[in-house]
């Protein structure tokens, strides 16, 4: 890796230093407190009406000038291997980690460590503005939080330690009119070896270095249309946040989840890893078969530790407040022929659908992000340039995505699977055998798979008793309801048009499947 070119120190005008130790005038934030002793106050005298004695402060403008420069000053030396403007990304990343990791001595006494975070937005300050960018804001030259308040919050937090630092501000405002934010409580826990319950983490950013490396999905709650709730289940490429699936669905499981990524698949072709919840639908062992048999590797995040989800976050939170605000629910459905982008309002999940794909392909994918400084689509397309992504056959997807039980094979040589019975070899009486199906289709074929693996021919229907697995019996309804419904646009040609695409090994380009949605929508017309 290229080392970064060595920044020569920045000269102040007229800066000098004073003969002895700065006293604790204006600090960046909250300051390290001062060594209290464990030994609290009694609680009547830390409840005295009679206020502290305050920190010393400057009281002139000139005096907060020399203060706010030397904190400036002191940014800049700690960030200025990691600003320079010919850094790369990727360049940049390791210094700043490692500048995150280790103290850095503070201009007024001790020393001072940062997050990345931090880190981050000193260099983007300096690169925009240059030294006046790192100056902190006349309202950073507040004094810290007096020490006797401090030790009251210690010595709340250890009298019960479960207490949260919300509960800690809470009581201490309730008893003297005013508190320090939780997040000074907790940084003040953790300096005395306090238990806060929350580990701080240092996790950085994370950017897959090719797309289909890694989609990220989730489930997003949407409207109630009707009464009943709608959900989105999305994914995006982790290397360019292109929309890789989505689609809007009446119940978040793992049959909806399924008629997302089987299209996904076959279009923009295997990514290496699929990292997910731990929702219900997201765990669900027909997700774990399917990814076994594309070889994909599922990847579940810990509980409570959604880190390296956060793109999938943000593009939640876009959808929330540019698609979700724009649209209303109503009664009345759109009349055949409308043009799904000149109105707002729904009244199906189908028109959901329609409007959120026009508003993904045209809006969010041509949008500039701020962190790669391109589109999703033009960063997918270019990167795709001296590779091609990895493709399974339609059949082979297909297969993917059949369910499979293990059932035992009676001594007359029939298994029981869903209240229907199916007759097998009677070779395999006694035996159990994996049975491989379609869940819309259980009187369609079954195949069987011995005890070791290995295929065993195809079960015969005996007695039928259901036509379709129980849980995907509501996404069957669902489907024939939409089905009525005319919006101009056929969701299920758009899908087809995907299918046809994906058998090319060049990646579909979403500027052709709009051409070819707005032809077919005025042929509809």
């Amino acid at each position: 890796m290229t080392s970064a070119p060595a920044h020569p120190p920045l000269e102040l005008g007229a800066a000098p230093q004073p003969p002895g130790p700065v006293p604790h005038l204006f600090v960046e934030g909250p300051a390290l407190p001062q060594e209290a002793p464990h030994a609290v106050p009694a609680p009547a005298s830390l409840l005295s009406p009679v206020p502290p004695n305050p920190a010393p402060r400057a009281t002139t403008p000139l005096m907060r000038k020399e203060h706010r420069e030397k904190i400036a000053l002191f940014r800049y030396q700690v960030i200025r291997a990691a600003a320079d403007h010919s850094l790369t990304t990727r360049q940049r990343g390791p210094l700043v980690r490692a500048l995150a990791e280790v103290e850095h001595p503070w201009p007024f006494g001790g020393t001072r460590r940062y997050s990345r975070e931090t880190l981050d937005r000193w260099i983007k300050a300096w690169q925009d503005h240059g030294f006046d960018g790192l100056k902190p804001d006349e309202r950073a030259s507040a004094p810290y939080t007096d020490s006797t308040v401090l030790a009251l919050a210690e010595s709340l937090k250890r009298e019960k330690p479960n207490r949260t630092a919300a509960q800690v501000k809470r009581i201490i405002a309730e008893a003297m009119g005013t508190a320090p934010s939780e997040t000074t409580l907790l940084r003040h826990f953790r300096s005395r070896n306090i238990p806060t319950g929350v580990r701080p983490v240092a996790t950085g950013r994370f950017e897959a270095d090719h797309p289909n490396e890694i989609w990220v999905g989730d489930a997003l709650h949407g409207p109630k249309i009707n009464g009943r709730k709608t959900y989105l289940f999305a994914f995006l490429d982790d290397h360019s946040s292109m929309v890789t699936a989505a689609r809007w669905a009446w119940a978040e499981d793992a049959i909806r989840l399924g008629a997302v990524l089987r299209p996904a698949f076959e279009t923009y072709g295997i990514p290496e890893v699929v990292y997910l919840d731990n929702g219900a639908a997201m765990v669900d062992k027909s997700l774990s078969r399917t990814c076994a048999k594309l070889g994909i590797r599922l990847v579940h995040s810990a509980p409570y530790r959604p880190q390296g989800r956060g793109k999938i976050e943000r593009f939640f939170s876009t959808v929330t407040s540019q698609f979700l605000g724009e649209i209303t629910v109503t009664d009345t459905p759109m009349l055949p022929g409308t043009d799904p982008e000149a109105g707002s309002q729904i009244s199906t999940l189908k028109e959901l659908n329609t409007l959120f794909t026009g508003w993904v392909n045209m809006a969010y994918h041509h949008r500039q992000h701020t962190s790669t400084g391109q589109t999703p689509l033009a960063r997918w397309e270019a990167a795709w340039e001296h590779r091609e992504p990895v493709r399974k056959s339609l059949e082979a997807i297909r297969e993917a995505f059949l369910w499979s039980d293990v059932r035992t094979v009676t001594k007359t040589g029939t298994v029981s699977l869903h209240a229907n019975t199916y007759e097998v070899d009677p070779l395999l009486a006694g035996t159990r055998v994996e049975l491989v199906y379609d869940p819309f289709d259980l009187d369609g074929q079954v195949a069987v798979n011995n005890h070791h693996g290995h295929a065993a021919g195809q079960a015969k229907i005996l007695k039928i008793g259901r036509h379709v697995h129980a849980k995907v019996a509501n996404a069957v309804r669902d489907h024939d309801a939409a089905a009525n419904i005319s919006t101009g646009i056929n969701y299920l040609d758009l899908v087809a048009t995907r299918h046809r695409e994906s058998r090319t090994a060049a990646p579909i380009s979403f500027a052709d499947i709009q051409q070819n949605t707005e032809r077919k929508a005025g042929a509809v017309r």
